[in-house]
């Protein structure tokens, strides 16, 4: 039963114009099907303000050009802040890891040439402000010296009396690392928000600020594996195209159906960008040796990727001619790492107090029977730490490492509260950055695997290279903080992620919509948790209380 009124007696469902109840009129005829249809019952949705800000972009040249510097200068402005800001707080050098030796280290490189040891309390009188009560004895060494010649470098600035000199040059390659992994990220996104979104990760990403704050190796590893990429990158932006137009112009002016494979492909020796990789890998592999794991692995991806090319191109005998390709990328890429690596050790070289510096018949050959020893003593490093972590615990973040911790109790140095105050260095990456990018590298090696895109492949290659090598030594002492070298790559994959979350230009309208909020939402908890996180990666003087709050696993502590 309805309420709907009944028609008029004698009408019999006819309207005055002749149709009836059911919209027939008298000659049989629907006039339901002229009426218009009806309206949406809700208005479009709004393209969201991300989309109307890249459609506004898109015709202006003159604004897109500065939000393509304006947005990575805010990102590097946050990244020096974080990383500059009191950064002599520790007035310490790390007895418990390896700062202690390297800023030692690094200032006898400078008024010696060489390494050379201290006396016993060598630590407490560099500290008091007494740096040249060193002798002049040789010091045996496990790492190469570029590394230590940068720390070198800030103090011949600054001088060694505080953090400021033995920091500041690995602050200032920590700020330069963030720069280049937007460089790396725009090329590969083609979008300069995701470049922004890769970059300010990094740049409050608490493992990524507190290896820049510490006068350690890894962050200078860091900056030139990163800058070693991003030529690569380069190198291949004018190597694939160069291929495709050499095998395609012998056939120009041809008929089609008439073309067969060419035989033989170029053999491209003007590759500048492939000189300057290899530049930049042999002075990562003059900081830590690790750095050849990368030289070697961005080798074979070289060689695989131009095998490809050759084969897309139509190349007849693509294997045989990668290989003879193979040799010339050899020769441009690792002579000029050996010779870098070769040029770092000027120093103990051309003086003559250096560990070993005599154990051969000439120069060289000291200094090999010098690596042979450095090879043997880093092999057996297996000696129990409190901090260590083998690689396999890595990704699931169960010790991260504390570099420097200082405790006050109440009533010394100002402290107040009841269960005394802390000053800690923690390398220890955003939680949720970091499990994120676990994820997100799962989620590039099945992208991969569907898409068989280049660009996750170069991706996946850094997180191979910077951390597989690791699992092959399951009994050497080494620690979480490592992975800093590995969390750029981690990123990458993390802002691929993202940009698939936050849908494509095609996408409806709520599609982007959902999508976006949902990147935004990760991006405002992962800067509250840096936030959260920085007093305690950063020396800040914090009560303990507020410093066990982050101790969220038992094995953190």
């Amino acid at each position: 039963m309805t309420d709907a009124p009944l028609p008029a007696a004698g009408q019999h469902g006819v309207d005055p114009h002749g149709v009836d109840q059911h919209g027939v009129d008298q000659h049989g005829v629907d006039q339901h099907s002229a009426d218009p249809p009806a309206a949406p019952l809700l208005p479009p949705a709004r393209p969201s303000l991300y989309d109307r800000f890249a459609r506004r972009l898109s015709e202006d040249a003159r604004a897109r050009r500065l939000y393509a510097w304006l947005g990575p200068a805010i990102v590097l402005v946050i990244a020096a802040v974080l990383r500059l800001w009191n950064l002599a707080a520790a007035h310490d050098l790390m007895n418990q890891f390896d700062e202690t030796y390297y800023v030692k280290d690094a200032w006898t490189l400078l008024n010696l040439g060489y390494e050379a040891s201290w006396p016993g309390d060598g630590n407490e009188r560099f500290l008091s402000g007494e740096p040249d009560v060193f002798t002049t004895n040789p010091a045996f060494v496990v790492h190469p010296p570029l590394g230590k010649w940068l720390i070198a470098l800030g103090m011949m600035v600054l001088g060694p009396e505080s953090g400021w000199g033995w920091r500041i040059t690995t602050a200032l390659l920590g700020i330069a690392a963030v720069l280049v992994l937007m460089l790396i990220a725009k090329r590969l996104t083609k979008s300069t928000t995701f470049a922004v979104v890769a970059g300010l990760l990094m740049a409050v990403d608490g493992l990524a600020i507190s290896m820049s704050r510490v006068a350690l190796l890894d962050t200078s590893l860091t900056f030139f594996v990163l800058l070693a990429f991003l030529f690569v990158l380069r190198d291949r932006e004018r190597t694939m195209a160069r291929i495709a137009e050499a095998v395609a112009a012998r056939h120009d002016g041809d008929d089609p159906s008439t073309v067969r494979q060419t035989s033989w492909g170029p053999l491209l020796w003007n590759r500048p960008w492939l000189i300057a990789a290899g530049a930049a890998l042999g002075a990562a592999t003059a900081v830590k040796w690790s750095g050849a794991w990368v030289l070697a692995g961005l080798g074979i991806y070289l060689v695989v990727t131009d095998a490809l090319a050759r084969r897309r191109a139509g190349v007849a005998y693509w294997p045989t001619d990668a290989v003879r390709q193979g040799l010339v990328t050899f020769l441009l890429f690792v002579p000029v790492a050996v010779l870098v690596y070769l040029a770092s050790w000027t120093g103990w070289l051309v003086t003559d107090g250096g560990y070993d510096r005599h154990a051969g018949s000439n120069p060289l050959e000291s200094l090999w029977l010098y690596h042979v020893a450095m090879y043997t003593s880093t092999a057996g490093i297996t000696s129990a730490h409190a901090y260590a972590s083998p690689a396999w615990q890595w990704p699931l973040l169960i010790r991260p490492t504390g570099v420097y911790y200082h405790h006050d109790a109440v009533g010394v140095n100002g402290c107040t509260v009841p269960n005394g105050c802390s000053e800690v260095i923690a390398t220890m990456p955003n939680p949720l950055i970091w499990y994120a990018g676990v994820v997100a590298v799962l989620y590039l090696a099945y992208r991969f695997v569907v898409s068989r895109d280049w660009r996750y492949a170069l991706v996946l290659t850094g997180i191979a290279v910077t951390y597989v090598p690791w699992l092959f030594l399951p009994s050497r002492t080494v620690f979480q903080f490592y992975t800093v070298l590995i969390l750029p790559f981690m990123l990458l994959a993390l802002t691929f992620a993202l940009k698939d979350i936050a849908g494509p230009p095609t996408a409806d309208t709520y599609r982007r919509l959902t999508g976006q909020r949902l990147v935004l939402v990760f991006l405002g908890v992962a800067l509250a948790l840096s936030a959260f996180w920085y007093p305690v990666i950063s020396a800040v003087n914090v009560p303990y209380d507020f410093w066990h709050m982050h101790m969220w696993l038992d094995s953190w502590v």
